[in-house]
């Protein structure tokens, strides 16, 4: 244990204009407490603790006002259901939802297309992997699709989990070792795999290959990533069959899989068996030609679609034809008619839908 007398802490400095008039401001209305007072005689300095914060009230210290934000579930039963107050000292308080809702954004449809060539930045995120934006619409915050690259195979990662609709991780190229919560030992993911991350569940990147390259997709586009402290990671449960928010982990295994007609024409498909694990909340399925596509219109609402390998003409209503290689990307908005033509044999297509089951018109 360690020794009291030698225990830190911190505190955050506040001025205040009315120590008198925040010491009930504090203590009432945001139910804190008072720690420390002094002098006994004409005080102007108090400490205040509560909702994970501790406060120091200065009415001689000569820094700009503050601003305190205070999460909780019951956020609405700690100052009479005001989300913003102004303590008599000039501080600043915010209350808001400690676990809020997850909201996600009507979906604002376009025609995207994103081409390897075009030379979009890499930008360095989080743990130092490199990303590519393959929406920058971002179809008004519905969605985000990235292209990932981690030039060194290191990734400095710890135990984290994401607020989240849908994440998937498809592998495109080289090897990523993952640890899940309640999944046993180390997943591999090889190119052609993917993993479905459901909401929340805790994970951990360990190790990848060099050069390793995969297409993280997220719905919605801004969701949190939170770090767990606490769980270890692989931890002693183990649990195949669990579910969060209704999916269950999935680690689909490409090589194993088996083509069957796809919903466009001319066209074989290898299903990942996501649609089914998350209850038909998306669909993931891996494309490739077998003869001539027709025209044809989806009523779906988000379809993303990369390409792995091989090339294709898109074709679509109103638009010039875009001729589209390996790492390329496009989304095709609900009711416009397109078509996938000039194909070579060696095309595959990641395709990426929400809901996981819609309807395709051929015309």
């Amino acid at each position: 244990m360690p020794d009291p007398q030698t225990e830190s802490r911190a505190e955050i400095l506040l001025p205040t204009k009315d120590l008198r008039g925040d010491l009930p401001f504090f203590t009432k209305t945001l139910k804190m407490r008072l720690d420390t007072i002094y002098p006994a005689d004409n005080p102007h300095v108090a400490v205040i603790s509560g909702h994970g914060l501790r406060l120091r009230l200065d009415a001689e210290a000569t820094t700009a006002p503050g601003l305190i934000r205070i999460l909780s579930d019951d956020w609405a039963q700690i100052a009479d259901s005001q989300a913003s107050l102004t303590s008599p000292g000039g501080t600043s308080v915010e209350l808001d939802e400690l676990n809020p809702p997850l909201v996600l954004p009507k979906t604002e449809h376009a025609f995207v297309v994103r081409r390897l060539a075009d030379q979009a930045p890499w930008v360095i995120g989080r743990a130092g992997m490199m990303y590519r934006d393959l929406v920058p619409t971002r179809l008004g915050g519905a969605m985000i699709a990235s292209h990932i690259r981690v030039p060194d195979g290191k990734v400095p990662d710890m135990v984290h989990f994401h607020k989240v609709g849908f994440q998937l991780i498809f592998c495109i190229k080289g090897w990523v070792d993952v640890l899940y919560e309640d999944q046993g030992g180390l997943r591999r993911l090889h190119p052609g795999d993917c993993f479905i991350q459901p909401p929340t569940i805790r994970h951990r990147v360990v190790e990848s290959g060099d050069d390793i390259e995969v297409i993280e997709i997220g719905v919605p586009a801004d969701h949190i990533t939170e770090i767990d402290h606490v769980l270890t990671l692989p931890n002693e449960a183990l649990n195949p069959d669990r579910e969060w928010d209704g999916q269950r982990f999935v680690h689909n295994v490409g090589a194993t899989g088996s083509f069957a007609p796809f919903r466009i024409p001319g066209f074989e498909a290898r299903d990942t068996t996501i649609n089914a694990n998350t209850k038909g909340v998306a669909s993931v399925m891996v494309a490739r030609p077998v003869g001539e596509a027709p025209w044809t219109k989806h009523e779906g609402d988000i379809l993303f679609t990369f390409v792995m390998s091989g090339e294709m003409t898109l074709e679509g209503e109103g638009k010039s034809p875009y001729r589209l290689t390996a790492g390329d990307a496009f989304v095709i908005p609900p009711g416009m008619a397109t078509r996938y033509a000039e194909t070579t044999p060696d095309l595959q297509l990641l395709e990426v839908s929400l809901p996981g089951s819609f309807k395709t018109i051929t015309l």
